[in-house]
C-alpha cells in the first residue's frame, strides 16, 4: 500500500522509535516507520533540513478519507435531513479546530517534527499544524492499513464530535444562522469588525458583530474566525432573545380575556342557556312532558284515535208544531 519504500533508508531525523510506538498505541495501528515519518513531517522541519519530503501529499489524502468517513455517516444516520443541513454538520465536524482538538487530545503536538522557527512561536499547539499533521496520519493509515482501518480510526477519534454536533442546532454555524436570523427578522447583513493584539506568535483577535449599525455581540479567540464565531453566538442570542420577548408582549396584548372575563363569559353563557330552557318548557303542548316520560304514549301506530265529540240531541217539540217554529 505504501508509496514512500524509498524512504525506508533515511535516517529518523529527530523522530525517535519510542515516540512512534506511543503514537501508535494511541493510534492502534502499527506502521510503516519512514511513512508515519513523513506524516509527522512539517514543511518547516524539511526545508530547514535539505529539502525532505514533508507531510502535505498525505494531508491531501487524509483530507479525503475523513471527509468520505464523515458524510457516509451523517448520510446514514440522519436519512430525513436535507442537504444543506447535512453539509453544515459536516463542517462542525471537518474544519481545523475541530480537527485540532482532536489532535490535542491525542498530544500529536509533541510528535510533529517542527522547524526552529515554528518551534519557538508555538507551532506546536497551533490548530492549522494540528489539523494537517492530523490529517496526513490519517491518510498514513489509508495507505499502510487500508480504507477500513482508516474509517476506524476516523469512528473512533469523531463519532462523539459527530454525535456532539448532531444537537447543536444553531451552533453548527453562528455566523450562518445569525445571518438567517437577521433576514428573518429584516434586520439586515451582520458584518464583523475585527482588531488583534499581541505579538505575530501569540496573536488574540477581538470581534464586535453589528447588525444595521448596532453591536449585538463580541468574541475573542486565537484566530480571526474563531473570534467572528463566538461574536456571531453572542449576537444571535441577544436577538433571539428579543425577538421572544417582543412574541411575548403581542401575545398579552391581543392574547386570551383575565380571570374575571372568563368568569363573566361562562355566567353569561348560563343565563342563556337556563332562559332558552324555560321558554321551551313554557311553550310545550299539554302532555308531551308526559309522553316524554312515557305517559300517555301509544304502544304502537295502529292505535285508534280519540273520537269525535257526540252531536247534541235534537229539541223535542209538542205535538202538532211545526218544525222551525
Amino acid at each position: 500500500m505504501s508509496e514512500l519504500s524509498p524512504d525506508k533508508k533515511q535516517p529518523d531525523n529527530g523522530s525517535s522509535a519510542s515516540s512512534h510506538t506511543l503514537l501508535e498505541g494511541r493510534l492502534g495501528y502499527q506502521l510503516e516507520t519512514a511513512l508515519l515519518v513523513r506524516a509527522l513531517t512539517h514543511r518547516s522541519y524539511a526545508y530547514e533540513n535539505g529539502g525532505l519530503p514533508t507531510n502535505e501529499r498525505l494531508e491531501f489524502l487524509g483530507d479525503s478519507v475523513l471527509g468520505l468517513v464523515v458524510t457516509d455517516t451523517l448520510y446514514r444516520t440522519h436519512p430525513d435531513l436535507p442537504e444543506g443541513q447535512l453539509a453544515k454538520l459536516r463542517a462542525a465536524v471537518v474544519n481545523s479546530r475541530a480537527l485540532a482538538e482532536v489532535g490535542r487530545g491525542l498530544e500529536l503536538g509533541s510528535f510533529i517534527r517542527l522547524g526552529r522557527g515554528e518551534e519557538g512561536t508555538g507551532g506546536r499547539d497551533k490548530a492549522s499544524i494540528l489539523a494537517d499533521t492530523l490529517e496526513a496520519v490519517i491518510g498514513a493509515v489509508y495507505l499502510d492499513q487500508g480504507l477500513g482501518a482508516a474509517s476506524e480510526l476516523v469512528h473512533r477519534l469523531f463519532d462523539p464530535l459527530i454525535e456532539k454536533s448532531s444537537n447543536l442546532g444553531a451552533g453548527l454555524d453562528w455566523k450562518t444562522s445569525l445571518q438567517e436570523l437577521t433576514a428573518a427578522e429584516s434586520l439586515g447583513v451582520p458584518e464583523y469588525l475585527v482588531t488583534e493584539t499581541g505579538p505575530d506568535h501569540e496573536k488574540t483577535f477581538t470581534a464586535a458583530a453589528r447588525v444595521g449599525g448596532v453591536s449585538y455581540g463580541t468574541g475573542t479567540g486565537r484566530s480571526k474566525k474563531e473570534a467572528e464565531q463566538q461574536a456571531a453566538e453572542s449576537a444571535w442570542r441577544a436577538i433571539k432573545a428579543a425577538a421572544e420577548e417582543r412574541a411575548t408582549a403581542e401575545r398579552t396584548a391581543v392574547g386570551a380575556p383575565d380571570e374575571a372575563e372568563a368568569e363573566a363569559g361562562v355566567e353569561a353563557v348560563a343565563q342563556v342557556r337556563a332562559q332558552a330552557d324555560s321558554e321551551t318548557g313554557a311553550g310545550a303542548e299539554p302532555g308531551v312532558e308526559g309522553a316524554a316520560d312515557g305517559e300517555g304514549a301509544t304502544d304502537s301506530p295502529s292505535a285508534s284515535p280519540p273520537s269525535s265529540p257526540a252531536a247534541p240531541a235534537p229539541e223535542e217539540r209538542p205535538p202538532g208544531e211545526p218544525a222551525g217554529a
